[in-house]
């Protein structure tokens, strides 16, 4: 079986251009010099290098995962040579600004680009995005001289970067962290501590490493508070830019994962000789503030890295259940007939159907929260304030909705594929596995719909989710003049107003004091928004797939395929939101109420 295409690009254009109208961002003078044409030509590129470089080697990187070797991280030699295309290209240096040497491509066109990587490969991305993560953040606080060192450099593809939060003894709990930095005379500090889970933490790739660091200065105050950011490179640097001597970070351990194998995971010890160099980036006691800008940014990536494994696993079942030929129809009894191929048994289209359902929707909303990045940096003030709060609002929806669902995606691809699917020698298992890790990354999904109904929901009186419900009704009175759509338009409004009384609800309880209660059925609060914005992108979809059909009568086709999808989800999916405002509301206190004893 040939491998299938990484996207579909009517799928995207769709997205990129009649939904988000991506080359109306050319009006901000950040991205004036951009066009449609570029944009498009940048996606071309992006594809061409993730089929040719990327697409390649996944399965030999899953075969053949990270190895320490006398101290050093050993990767196959095809990590590198994809990456080095990847910088070549430009896309190291794709989000970051013309004066430091970036191409200064919008946040959506970035987006759009890593998630085809994402698709052709799961782990050989993290290397260069997790570094860019780190740049976009000296950028933003970074000193002259920070940005001189450690960010440029990194833009230029000559040094990689990562995040170390987690400690083994505290995983997500960061108040507890135990990292500290000692105030050194020359006007430096001194780190000692160990990090756990650390991404791309150590290999041989690149000049130096720039580990961006939370720790806590002595007499710091306690809890998350007390937490300040430093940049901790593997190397020093001189003041010329030349790499100085190594620094005391130090490879500890590798962590073997059940996916994404092909990018390290790492146990690293800072200070063990009491000379680990570390600077401050910013203000004391600010560096949980100052990683959050990082760990949104990641958390939009993980969400769309979800995606796109789920859209791998769709795109290759889909291709096989054309390709396949096995059994016939339940009311055709000659068995001298020819078997049909498997797209056209009911309950593979079903699964085919609920694959597409969740992937494309779920691809839809993160594009979507990108756009609200490049709105967010660069509109008036009216559209910077409310293009924050409402990705405030929708970052941990992309994160562990997507990660959830899409994830449930791989576990239909497998099944359409039966046997072979759960055997090596087909990707859709691979495919599974990779993504299973998602719900974990950059935040476990638990942690997200705590956020999500503890804080985000509630903040600035509910500003971001206000704005959601007023996106959605324009949606809805946009969509309703359509006879084919408006019975979906009518459902997504009960959809929203059944949101706002139950997020009312629940902040009436907690104001109660029934805070542990309500926060204890976040979950369901977290599917019941999530499903609501994904009807949304459905029916979004299917209006833009439809105006863009009646001025190209060849996509008709594709504008059915989207309507019909969009029928799906409302007829099976949507309604399974009124059980989980029900258990919102009613603040169901199973989990809390059972007796330890009792498991």
């Amino acid at each position: 079986m040939s491998h299938p295409t990484l996207v579909d690009r009517r799928h995207l254009d769709l997205i990129l251009h009649d939904m988000l109208d991506a080359e109306g961002l050319c009006r901000y003078p950040r991205f004036a010099e951009h066009s449609r044409e570029i944009f498009d030509a940048t996606i071309d590129l992006a594809e061409q290098i993730a089929e040719q470089k990327f697409a390649p080697h996944n399965r030999k990187s899953d075969l053949n995962e990270p190895q320490m070797v006398d101290g050093k991280v050993v990767l196959i030699p095809e990590i590198e040579e994809a990456l080095r295309a990847f910088s070549e290209a430009g896309f190291m240096s794709i989000y970051a600004a013309a004066e430091d040497g970036g191409m200064q491509m919008p946040f959506l066109i970035t987006s759009a680009c890593d998630a085809l990587f994402a698709t052709a490969n799961a782990s050989t991305p993290a290397y260069p995005l997790l570094a860019r993560a780190a740049a976009n953040l000296l950028a933003v606080y970074g000193s002259e001289e920070q940005k001189r060192l450690f960010m440029r450099p990194i833009i230029e593809g000559r040094y990689y970067g990562t995040m170390c939060l987690s400690e083994p003894h505290a995983g997500s709990s960061l108040a507890d962290i135990k990292t500290v930095a000692t105030p050194h005379e020359d006007g430096g500090y001194r780190i000692t501590g160990s990090k756990m889970w650390i991404s791309a933490g150590d290999h041989e790739m690149g000049e130096n490493i720039v580990h961006l660091v939370l720790a806590k200065i002595a007499g710091a105050p306690a809890g998350v508070k007390g937490i300040s950011l430093f940049i901790v490179p593997r190397f020093r640097v001189n003041e010329d830019g030349s790499r100085g001597a190594r620094n005391d970070v130090r490879l500890a351990g590798l962590n073997h994962k059940m996916g994404q194998r092909g990018s390290v995971n790492t146990f690293l010890k800072f200070g063990e000789q009491d000379d680990c160099h570390g600077y401050l980036v910013g203000e004391p006691h600010q560096g949980l503030a100052y990683m959050f800008h990082m760990m949104n940014e990641e958390r939009i990536g993980v969400g769309m890295g979800a995606v796109q494994q789920g859209m791998g696993g769709y795109l290759y079942s889909l291709q096989y259940a054309r390709e396949r030929r096995q059994g016939r129809h339940p009311d055709q009894r000659d068995p001298a007939s020819p078997m049909l191929p498997i797209i056209e048994h009911a309950d593979v289209r079903r699964m085919l159907l609920q694959q597409r359902a969740y992937v494309e929707g779920a691809q839809a909303l993160g594009l979507y929260a990108a756009s609200l990045v490049d709105h967010g940096h660069e509109g008036d003030e009216t559209t910077r304030r409310e293009s924050t709060q409402l990705l405030d609002l929708l970052t941990p929806i992309v994160k562990a909705w997507s990660s959830d669902w899409c994830l449930k995606a791989n576990e239909l691809a497998v099944q359409v594929l039966g046997g072979y699917g759960y055997t090596r020698e087909y990707p859709v298992e691979q495919y599974y596995r990779d993504n299973r890790i998602n719900p974990i990354h950059e935040g476990t999904n638990g942690i997200q719909a705590l956020d999500l109904l503890g804080r985000k929901a509630m903040q600035a009186q509910g500003a971001g989710l206000k704005l959601l419900l007023q996106r959605i009704e324009a949606c809805c009175a946009a969509a309703e003049n359509d006879a084919a759509l408006a019975p979906y338009a009518a459902a997504l409004r009960e959809a929203a107003a059944l949101c706002a009384r139950t997020t009312l609800e629940a902040g009436k309880r907690i104001a109660e004091g029934e805070v542990r209660a309500v926060l204890a059925n976040a979950n369901w609060y977290m599917q019941l928004l999530g499903h609501t914005c994904i009807a949304w992108m459905w029916l979004w979809q299917a209006s833009a797939a439809a105006r863009r059909a009646a001025a190209q009568p060849a996509l008709a086709e594709f504008a059915a395929g989207k309507l019909a999808t969009c029928r799906f989800f409302f007829a099976t999916e949507l309604p399974q939101i009124e059980h989980w405002a029900r258990l919102v509301s009613d603040v169901d206190r199973s989990a809390l109420e059972m007796p330890e004893s009792g498991f």
